[in-house]
């Protein structure tokens, strides 16, 4: 009796795992790259403004074009995640660093490969 028990079991068992592998099709959901048009563009224009963006008076270099904030990308990422003590510090007249969140933008653009469209 105990012959078959332990013979049936193992049947069971050999059943289920026959159907086990270990090459499961894993999906993934592509993610969309950071841009200037679609991403930094309208950070650069919600914080850098007036001083970068000649057509609201700034006299500092223009950041209101792409090729400008490629070029000063390594620049623009370590003044912006300097502490508002530091000389240097982006934006020059706030009291406090961009969030995270937007500091993370230009990083991930860079990281993306500075993407224009």
């Amino acid at each position: 009796m105990k012959k078959l028990f332990l013979m049936g079991a193992m049947g069971v068992a050999l059943v289920f795992l026959s159907n086990c592998s270990n090459t499961k099709k894993v999906t993934t959901v592509p993610v969309a790259k950071t841009n200037y048009e679609t991403n930094v563009q309208t950070v650069v224009m919600a914080n850098c403004s007036p001083c970068h963006i000649p057509a609201n008076g700034g006299r500092k270099r223009a950041y209101d074009n792409f090729a400008n904030v490629k070029t000063d990308i390594d620049e623009i990422i370590r003044r912006i995640d300097m502490n508002p003590t530091d000389r240097g510090f982006m934006p020059f007249r706030k009291a406090e660093k961009l969030s995270d969140s937007v500091i993370n933008v230009f990083k991930q653009w860079k990281a993306d490969g500075l993407l224009e469209k």
